[in-house]
């Protein structure tokens, strides 16, 4: 049967110090910091999961706004996938669904990354059907790993979310992506992905873009409630 479990994972990173001596104005020097990041987050199991199934299964990253952020995990059941779950919805791939702990930071993207391979190394996943999504700072964090990791992802669906244009450049031009966005959204203008997708169409990039007309920043609500999403999603692998 299908299930959400919740976890918890820590996150280490770490850096080395090195003395120096200083000999000159310009100063040679290594600094090693640690730092933790304490991520929670739902880990969603589809209908038919088994652990020796030969073929694997897809896995959708979920990335939440920044509304959804904090300690308490049930936020991030309002948006999204995992709101669709708990009104019963099934899906044909597992969802990991990390929370940002940060009400006022943006997504710590490597320990994202830490996270997502940890599941991936103990889970029955394809590791070339893995889908990234995310909605408002969660899209703008989308944006960012596409470009950070350009070859981890199958596809990639954005909602809402800030779009740096120089990141299109760097972007796996094999990955399609699909872009929704409310023309009315007082939070993060539409523009954001008005240029990234002229930009990315111009490189002949795989994408589809879809701009909602009279709706705002909570574009998020007819764009996750799109089936023709997932069935998009469900059709990719790399290759």
């Amino acid at each position: 049967m299908p299930h959400l479990l919740l976890k918890t994972i820590f996150i280490y990173s770490f850096f080395l110090m090195q003395g120096c001596t200083a000999q000159s104005q310009l100063v040679n020097d290594e600094i090693e910091t640690v730092t933790k990041e304490n991520l929670k987050y739902y880990l969603y199991y589809p209908e038919g999961y088994e652990l020796d199934d030969k073929e694997g299964f897809g896995l959708l990253l979920f990335l939440h706004g920044g509304g959804e952020s904090g300690s308490e995990l049930e936020e991030i059941k309002k948006n999204g996938p995992p709101k669709l779950l708990v009104e019963g919805k099934q899906f044909p791939f597992l969802i990991l669904a990390p929370q940002n702990p940060h009400r006022r930071k943006w997504w710590n993207t490597e320990a994202i990354m830490k996270l997502l391979d940890s599941v991936v190394e103990s889970n029955n996943v394809d590791r070339k059907r893995i889908y990234l999504t995310g909605l408002s700072r969660g899209g703008s964090a989308a944006w960012e790993l596409a470009t950070q990791y350009p070859k981890k992802f199958a596809a990639m669906a954005v909602v809402c979310g800030m779009a740096p244009l120089p990141y299109a450049h760097w972007i796996n031009k094999k990955m399609p992506i699909w872009v929704f966005h409310g023309d009315r959204d007082e939070v993060i203008s539409v523009e954001e992905s008005d240029k990234m997708v002229a930009k990315l169409k111009e490189m002949d990039y795989d994408v589809r873009y879809t701009r909602y007309k009279d709706v705002g920043h909570n574009s998020w609500s007819r764009a996750y409630t799109t089936d023709a999403l997932y069935e998009w999603l469900v059709n990719q692998k790399q290759k």
